[in-house]
């Protein structure tokens, strides 16, 4: 007998429901934790999960956290203590060989009981600053998974309901902010429990058949619509190539990430073979827990964007199901156990912008030019006078390529990165450290295009005494593409600076760990900006004069790429705009 459906009134009950209980774990987890990361930050995801490990609902936290709890769920499955859920329980986990995204991330996993039958999960992960790793904070060159920190494979924090304290010893004496550490699990077990009890209340409410069996309603219509999405591109093969820097410790080597994107009526598959073989730094992304989320969070923003749809689409595992990954063991987005994996967060931004790349030509309307496609991630670190560590994450912002209606955003996270800022007021009163520079990039120009490249980020942050800096980006080599008649962007760069000190910066690497620096010492950022959209004499002249008088571009360059012509009061010269603009497309026929 056919399971019957679910009123249309219940289901968009439910389904507000469900979204509201994933928000709200979210916001008791961020709203109780101590760290910046993810009180600030909000480095976090939070959601509801059958008892097959799937999506019922999770929270907008950051892209980085999208479809990654199912992994950590079936990674579990494989190693839980005991081998056996108890009502009670609370779970850590964040082994990036059973299914974690990575090691900082870690997750707590709680199962739901209904009438003495296990019905769900109620789980988060929130990325956590110090885990005992062998450099503070974050973690690049080293041999292996080991020397990530602590690793919790399926480890029971209560069982049935009793807490643990040896565990939780042994997390407090293996953290260099183990007092940070603990209160932000705590924060994480209270948002888990949340979701437990407002779960239990809404089958209390409508009761356990009707709620699953919405649920699965829920999946099934986000899929489908998935489906429908994906059967708008033609069939075939489209393919991208680029690279990456290096792997934080042989500078020279760059590693080639090559994407094909294959699409077979309302399915598709993402296949990474002939990307970087597996590198013997923390450089690699685990598979289950970050390479196929990546492709996931692709999607979703090329086809479940919410601004163009005309309905938000319930989010669940249906967006999921019509994708399949593929990665060659032992290559860079699936390694082969020990290999360190931690650092693993530009690789994924890096393929989701070659995805783009790849499907441009046949969905050119819902694509942006390159974008920065990498996030600057930073491990501030010293000691305090009294012997005590401090460790400060920061994640500092990109830039957008040129989209088919409007210019890049600048200054902004992406592509699976939206995580917010961290107030300097608050770095300076709690560190001691000072921001001395936050602005818009303005040594370089974003791409041109009748839609320009976003501006990208400058930061540059000093320390008030001694201590280290570990630093995690990409792109100073392989610079953001332009599309349909677009210029291409602008790399990136990053300098340790003196301050007060006439000498110029220094250059260094995308990627360093641990690299000394004394009390007036710092590192500025200056992150990528983004590829053209469109032809650039196709721009309206006044935007290009609005931009000049931003001090985004220059006279000369307004002249050379646009065909602009301003006067000395850098007013808009129409008549000489038109005559050059129609001079130089001629040039170009």
């Amino acid at each position: 007998m056919a399971t019957p459906k679910t009123d249309p009134i219940t289901l968009q009950v439910i389904s507000g429901a469900l979204r509201t209980i994933a928000d709200e774990m979210a916001h008791v987890l961020y709203r109780m934790s101590f760290s910046s990361i993810i009180r600030e930050s909000q480095d976090i995801g939070a959601g509801l999960f059958d008892v097959n490990f799937n999506t019922l609902t999770e929270s907008e936290g950051s892209p980085l956290h999208i479809g990654s709890i199912p992994g950590y769920l079936r990674g579990i499955d494989k190693c839980l203590q005991g081998g056996e859920w108890k009502e009670g329980d609370v779970v850590i986990h964040n082994h990036p060989y059973y299914g974690a995204s990575h090691s900082p991330d870690l997750c707590i996993v709680i199962p739901i009981f209904f009438e003495g039958e296990m019905v769900a999960f109620s789980s988060n992960t929130a990325h956590h600053v110090d885990i005992g790793a062998a450099t503070p904070g974050l973690i690049i060159d080293i041999p292996d998974v080991f020397a990530e920190g602590m690793l919790f494979a399926g480890i029971k924090l209560y069982q049935a309901g009793e807490r643990n304290d040896a565990l939780w010893k042994f997390i407090e004496s293996n953290s260099r902010v183990s007092r940070q550490l603990k209160d932000d699990i705590d924060a994480q077990i209270a948002s888990a429990r949340l979701g437990v009890k407002r779960f239990t209340e809404l089958l209390e409410k409508y009761g356990r058949d009707t709620v699953l069996g919405a649920a699965d309603e829920l999946i099934d219509y986000t899929e489908k619509f998935m489906r429908s999405r994906i059967s708008e591109i033609p069939d075939g093969e489209y393919r991208a190539e680029g690279f990456l820097d290096d792997d934080g410790r042989n500078r020279d080597e760059r590693l080639p990430i090559k994407v094909c994107v294959r699409i077979e009526g309302d399915s598709l598959e993402v296949d990474l073979t002939g990307s970087a073989d597996q590198v013997p730094t923390a450089f690699n992304v685990p598979f289950d827990g970050s390479t196929k989320p990546a492709c996931y969070c692709a999607f979703r923003v090329l086809l479940m964007d919410t601004y163009t749809a005309d309905y938000k689409m319930p989010p669940n595992e249906g967006s999921f199901k019509p994708i399949r990954v593929t990665a060659p063991k032992g290559s860079i987005f699936n390694p082969e156990f020990p290999a360190a994996a931690e650092a693993r967060f530009t690789q994924c931004n890096r393929m989701i912008d070659l995805i783009i790349k790849a499907l441009a030509p046949v969905i050119p309307d819902k694509v942006t030019a390159g974008n920065s496609a990498t996030l600057s991630f930073a491990a501030y670190s010293g000691v305090k006078p009294g012997g005590d560590y401090w460790v400060f994450l920061e994640v500092n912002e990109g830039a957008y390529g040129g989209r088919p209606l409007s210019d890049g955003p600048d200054t902004i996270d992406n592509l699976m990165v939206n995580t917010r800022n961290n107030p300097i007021e608050d770095l300076g009163m709690h560190l001691p450290m000072i921001c001395d520079r936050y602005e818009i990039r303005d040594d370089v120009m974003p791409g041109v295009g009748k839609y320009r490249g976003g501006l990208g980020v400058v930061k540059s942050q000093r320390l008030l005494s001694q201590g280290t800096c570990t630093h995690e980006c990409e792109r100073h080599y392989d610079v953001p593409w332009g599309f349909m008649g677009g210029g291409e962007g602008a790399v990136g760069k990053v300098e340790i600076y003196t301050h007060g000190s006439d000498g110029a910066p220094r250059s260094v690497p995308s990627k360093f760990s641990a690299w000394p620096l004394e009390s007036g010492q710092g590192m500025s950022y200056y992150s990528p900006c983004g590829g053209g959209y469109g032809d650039p004499y196709e721009r309206p002249p006044e935007k290009v004069v609005d931009d000049v008088l931003d001090g985004f571009c220059t006279v000369q360059h307004a002249r050379d790429a646009y065909g602009v012509v301003l006067n000395e009061r850098n007013d808009l010269d129409i008549r000489a705009t038109n005559a050059l603009r129609s001079t130089l497309r001629n040039q170009k026929t």
